[in-house]
């Protein structure tokens, strides 16, 4: 057994040798590497950010625990990267894939930093050719998990694809008659409250939840634990709690992420990347929130959307969305239907969920016995 930190040498980077991520291109002569989920968070021009080390390294992301396996010339993104090169009868795959295993099985820390536990860790250390079978191995279990895992993915692109289908289909074929603006059938259209209203800093655990964007999925509101409000502080923010028959939509990044309030989420926040809708009687929000998901009202959205680098919506651009002026009883039998369908696609889709999650652990688990000796 030896400790992680007399199997590497750790390439310094200086402060001058970072580059901000304010400061990354889209593309570029040198790839960026920070402590990101992505292999290359970025580029730059300026080839003398390169990070002088020999190839291959691996990076390890101080505060994320990202570990990249890196064989390419590249540049440090910003802080919280360490930058490892295995010492001399150290295979650098080994290392690499010895990396995830002390990862996977060490706490997350939350955003302080890993590096001081990693270094401290022990690991077997075979003889060269047995460290080759044991990557050759591990990658070979890889390959065939990361085919399963694609597969599975192309599964749950193609459920997306169906889901677009068959609102298409029943907002296009049934639902031609009068066509109105929002702003029509709706009694208030409100953004959720700015950033001065609502920090960061009134985030509590349990409390009241927040919804913005990356809480709304497939028409469904999945809320955080942890982006919550005190009952004291959405009392103060009255004027943007939900209520049941609203709809929360998300005004930034994904155009189209829209959900029904219930009874369940009655009292809920807006969150600041939402946009609520207050629909005025006799309209269905079940049935509105699938308009404003579907393609036609997704490219009308797009299409009118601000800003580049994240597209953004505002009153002024939702409150012309046209949607089909219907019946009551229309709405019933066409949200039926549509449930009938979608419920389909959501039990698909949990099962996907469910088997990605296991060939994640079957991942860690071949890591495990790799690094146990029973591989």
């Amino acid at each position: 057994m030896a400790e992680y930190k007399t199997l590497v040498k750790k390439i310094p980077v200086s402060p001058d040798k970072k580059t901000k991520q304010k400061d990354y291109l889209k593309k570029g002569r040198l790839p960026i590497v920070d402590q990101g989920q992505s292999l290359v968070g970025g580029y730059t021009d300026d080839a003398d950010m390169a990070v002088k080390c020999e190839l291959p390294v691996i990076v390890f992301g101080d505060h994320t625990r990202a570990v990249k396996y890196i064989t390419f010339p590249f540049g440090a993104g910003a802080d919280g990267i360490k930058v490892l090169q295995p010492k001399e009868n150290i295979l650098p795959l080994f290392l690499y894939y010895a990396t995830q295993y002390i990862v996977a099985k060490m706490p997350n820390r939350g955003y302080a930093r890993h590096y001081q536990y990693v270094e401290k860790e022990d690991l077997p250390v075979p003889p060269l050719p047995e460290q080759e079978r044991i990557v050759a191995r591990i990658e070979e279990l890889f390959s065939q998990l990361d085919a399963g895992v694609e597969t599975l993915k192309k599964t749950k692109a193609q459920l997306a694809v169906y889901r677009q289908a068959v609102l298409k289909e029943a907002f296009s074929s049934e639902l031609s008659s009068k066509t109105v603006e929002i702003r029509e059938i709706v009694d208030d259209i409100r953004i959720g409250p700015f950033g001065t209203m609502l920090h960061k800093s009134d985030y509590i655990s349990g409390g009241v939840p927040v919804i913005n964007p990356q809480h709304i999925k497939s028409g469904k509101i999945l809320p955080s634990a942890s982006v919550t409000v005190s009952e004291e502080k959405a009392r103060d923010l009255s004027a943007y709690r939900l209520q049941t028959n609203d709809i929360i939509m998300g005004r930034r990044g994904e155009m189209g992420r829209a959900a029904a309030i219930t009874d369940v989420e009655n009292g809920w926040l807006c969150g600041t990347g939402s946009i609520l809708f207050r629909l005025k009687p006799n309209f269905d929000a079940g049935f509105y929130a699938q308009i404003l998901s579907s393609p036609d009202v997704v490219h009308y959205l797009e299409e009118h959307a601000t800003g580049t680098t994240m597209k953004n919506l505002n009153e002024d651009i939702v409150q012309y969305i046209p949607v089909p002026f219907v019946t009551a009883e229309m709405q019933r039998d066409i949200t039926v239907k549509m449930d009938c369908k979608m419920s389909v696609c959501d039990s698909i889709e949990h099962t996907v969920d469910l088997a990605l999650q296991q060939a994640e652990a079957m991942r860690q688990s071949i890591l495990k016995n790799a690094f146990e000796g029973r591989l």
